[in-house]
């Protein structure tokens, strides 16, 4: 690995660091096309190391958050058990699937995901959000 490559993984990890705390997005989001476009890596490789990854910064976050009375306990306990479950199966297929069809898939959802906050930024201003959990 090179000095060129160790700035681009430092600086993908910043962003979504920080993207990770400011606005919950998961890093992955960032991760993935750092390492498939910036260093090359196959599309498996990429999201399994952005698994590994993630832990670290979700970890930070998830507790800054927590601190702040940000977090609805009961949902993010069955959010939680949910994805480790779909994890662990999500995993399984992604080492089966070839890796041109898996990028696809991960392109499809980043525009789904794209769209769907391209909407809801457009959607005008609800009066009575905001609150925080108790």
């Amino acid at each position: 690995m090179s000095w060129g490559d160790a700035v681009l993984l430092i600086a993908g990890g910043f962003a979504a660091g920080f993207l990770a705390g400011t606005i919950g997005i998961g890093g992955g989001s960032l991760f993935v096309p750092t390492m498939t476009i910036g260093l090359g890596v196959s599309q498996a490789v990429a999201q399994g190391t952005s698994l590994v990854a993630i832990v670290p910064t979700a970890l930070v976050s998830s507790v800054t958050h927590f601190r702040e009375h940000n977090v609805l306990r009961g949902p993010a306990l069955w959010m939680g058990g949910g994805g480790v479950v779909g994890a662990v199966l999500g995993a399984l297929i992604a080492v089966e699937v070839p890796g041109p069809i898996l990028a696809r898939v991960w392109g499809g959802f980043l525009l789904f995901t794209a769209y769907r906050l391209a909407v809801q930024a457009l959607r005008p201003a609800s009066t009575g959000g905001g609150q925080r959990p108790s």
